[in-house]
């Protein structure tokens, strides 16, 4: 006899799954213009995130489960730490790692498995994507002097107040987690703080500078970074192959090896590939030259690694993990978000049309409507800003133009799926209501300004 306690849920999935398969309007331009938007848009995500951001905060996020102490943790991002300590540390990450809202994922998945508190390990995932310098200086060059300054101002006091909310809601669980802390003896330390700080700054320099965008003006102080960038991500890594030989003990001539393949890979790329090909679905072009050697430099560092038994071996253990957890849910959000919303400049399942008409102006729904989308959309780190542009130029009120801004770089169909499955639904869902909701109420008030 059927079980239907257990077995109904599974009943209801396969008819849902059924029906859609049933009533799939294959024959409709908009349906087969939507699939082609989920393929583009992840085919574009592959292209332009997985290898030079995912990676590399793989690896970081492995490297903090290893070799960063659950006791520093907690002394820093614990329950139990000083809250101005705490929060002042998560809530200005942004300005230093100017991540999207996936690349943080990892990040996030490190320090909260090794027992950050609740607050500040939700101050830190929504800062992260959100403060970034970059983008608030595009936002004020682009948008306007105001809303440039709302947004910076409105980031760094939403990730505390998120926090501080999170923590409160969740204050039963967060003492328990604080008294358990009490209890745990002081970890041994295998290396000293400033060998672990240069390291990690190694591997945060890789992920900063090889993402670095370019700006919009042909000159300047950004402009020289950005044309040094990939100098710039080599020095770090040429540091951060000293360390591994130096501090961790792996052989020499096997780092020399990875170096040699990396350099051998960029000579037959800057030599039989063209330096700049188009390739991204955005219509911007690849580095390609700087794109594969990258890639074998990733490839051979997990070869050594993934060979060893030690904690260097365990590094690359824990990093295939977190790669294992969250990138599956991402691609599938990603599919999802370019399906119902499309590309930036392109259309979905759902009309763009639909959005304009239902932002204009200052009303609640408004803002509350522009705040859910953005929160439910994928924006790559700076494509928020020339998005606003063209909606605000539809007719798109300031207040909706701001609660976007403030919900959407932080949050995105993708980033939700692998929230969730770090923190469980029901945190997940409050954290995501409460962006929405603070979004909606600074739209409002924004907007209410002359």
């Amino acid at each position: 006899m059927i079980d239907w306690k257990r077995e109904w849920k599974k009943l209801l999935l396969g008819v849902v799954v059924f029906a859609a398969c049933f009533a799939m309007p294959v024959e409709r331009p908009r349906f087969s213009r939507a699939v082609f938007e989920a393929l583009a848009l992840t085919r574009w995500y592959a292209q332009e995130h997985v290898l030079l951001c995912l990676i590399p905060a793989f690896f970081i996020a492995g490297a903090i489960a290893v070799f960063v102490s659950q006791s520093a943790i907690m002394k820093y991002l614990g329950p139990a730490a000083p809250k101005p300590l705490a929060y002042g540390v998560a809530s200005v990450s942004g300005t230093i790692l100017a991540v999207c809202s996936c690349t943080v994922l990892p990040l996030f998945a490190g320090i909260w498995r090794m027992g950050a508190g609740l607050g500040p390990a939700t101050a830190f995932l929504y800062s992260g994507p959100a403060i970034n310098v970059l983008a608030i200086i595009l936002t004020a060059r682009v948008l306007g002097l105001e809303i440039g300054i709302a947004r910076a101002v409105g980031a760094i006091v939403f990730s505390i107040v998120i926090g501080l909310v999170m923590h409160w809601i969740y204050r039963k669980e967060e003492t328990a987690k604080a008294d358990a802390a009490m209890a745990m003896p002081e970890a041994e330390v295998d290396r000293p703080l400033w060998q672990n700080v240069l390291y990690f700054g190694a591997m945060v320099g890789i992920l900063v500078f090889a993402n670095w965008g370019r700006p919009d003006v042909a000159s300047g102080f950004w402009y020289a970074i950005w044309s040094s960038k990939w100098l710039l991500t080599s020095l770090f890594a040429v540091a951060l192959g000293l360390m591994l030989v130096t501090w961790f003990g792996i052989e020499w001539w096997k780092v020399a090896a990875i170096a040699a393949a990396t350099v051998s890979a960029w000579l037959l790329s800057a030599s039989w590939i063209a330096p700049v090909i188009e390739g991204a679905a955005d219509g911007h072009p690849l580095p390609w030259e700087a794109m594969i050697p990258f890639a074998v430099a990733v490839v051979g560092l997990s070869i050594v690694l993934g060979m060893r038994r030690d904690a260097a071996g365990e590094w690359f253990s824990q990093t295939w993990t977190f790669t294992k957890q969250i990138t599956p849910l991402l691609l599938v959000g990603v599919l999802l978000a370019g399906f119902l919303l499309g590309r930036p400049g392109e259309e979905g399942m759902i009309p763009s049309r639909w959005v304009i008409l239902l932002v204009g102006g200052n009303s609640l729904w408004a803002n509350l409507f522009a705040s859910v989308v953005g929160a439910f959309m994928y924006f790559a780190t700076l494509t928020e800003v020339p998005i606003l542009q063209g909606l605000m130029g539809a007719g798109m009120g300031k207040g909706p133009a701001l609660a976007l801004l403030l919900a959407g770089p932080a949050l995105s169909l993708p980033n939700m799926l692998v929230i969730r499955s770090i923190m469980g639904t029901k945190k997940t869902v409050v954290f995501v209501s409460l962006v929405v909701v603070m979004a909606t109420i600074s739209g409002l008030i924004f907007g209410a300004l002359p």
